[in-house]
């Protein structure tokens, strides 16, 4: 008898751990889904096959009067590099998802493209940004790793933020995230930290609005979008941004 209870009572712990399992797995499972995000993918997931298709939606983030001269850079497995030289002084790229804000959800979404062309005050002052994030995001630091490796950057490597830095993000190929997509064409300003409300931003009416991606969490820059009217290739956009 002694022996059966032992039996039974091996045969009842084991099915209670295969239950706590499979609650465990369960849970995991389901916050993954609610999260999907939780962590960087294989990196191959982020880069694209098709060199030329990135090239080409590196271009379609401004008008071809000013992207058919601007440099081009490619994100390879090492970081970007040059696929086309330019003549104008633009830099044209792809940018992925550890380009947003640290605390966005999405901020390891591999689906995430966007395209955008620096003038050349932004590529020598906000562009070295996109640089080094990728640079610590290649090396597999953490997130809190590669804040404070931008804060370093901040403080001794960050080139002074220089008047006129803008962009143009008019593509209709872009995917910015889950819920936005491609969004709508707009344009983008850069200066120091300041109230968004000096500049109008997010008031009601007002075209301007706040950008979060930097902020001074880490990088000491406002950076603010306006909306137009059409995509790079002269189509309409939609009216309004969601």
């Amino acid at each position: 008898m002694r022996i059966a209870r032992n039996i039974l009572k091996a045969i009842i712990f084991a099915i209670i751990s295969v239950s706590v399992l499979l609650s465990a797995s369960s849970l995991a499972r389901s916050q993954e889904a609610a999260a999907p995000y939780l962590k960087m993918a294989p990196i191959d997931q982020y880069l694209i096959a098709d060199r030329n298709a990135e090239i080409a939606m590196a271009r379609s983030a401004a008008p071809p009067s000013i992207s058919a001269d601007a440099e081009v850079m490619v994100l390879g497995p090492s970081g970007y590099e040059t696929a086309v030289k330019g003549k104008n002084g633009f830099v044209c790229l792809v940018e992925r998802s550890w380009m947003s804000p640290f605390n966005f959800p999405e901020f390891w979404n591999p689906k995430m493209r966007g395209p955008i062309c620096f003038n050349p005050a932004a590529v020598r002052s906000i562009l070295p940004l996109t640089f080094k994030r990728t640079e610590f995001v290649l090396a597999g630091e953490s997130k809190d790793q590669i804040v404070d490796g931008i804060k370093a950057f901040d403080t001794k490597g960050l080139p002074a933020l220089e008047p006129g830095a803008m962009c143009y993000m008019m593509s209709p190929q872009g995917y910015l995230n889950d819920e936005a997509r491609h969004w709508v064409p707009h344009l983008m300003f850069y200066i120091p930290l300041t109230d968004p409300k000096s500049w109008g931003a997010d008031l009601p009416g007002s075209p301007v609005m706040l950008n979060p991606q930097f902020g001074g969490a880490p990088e000491p820059i406002t950076e603010l979008m306006i909306p137009v009217r059409t995509w790079s290739d002269g189509t309409p956009a939609p009216h309004e941004a969601h």
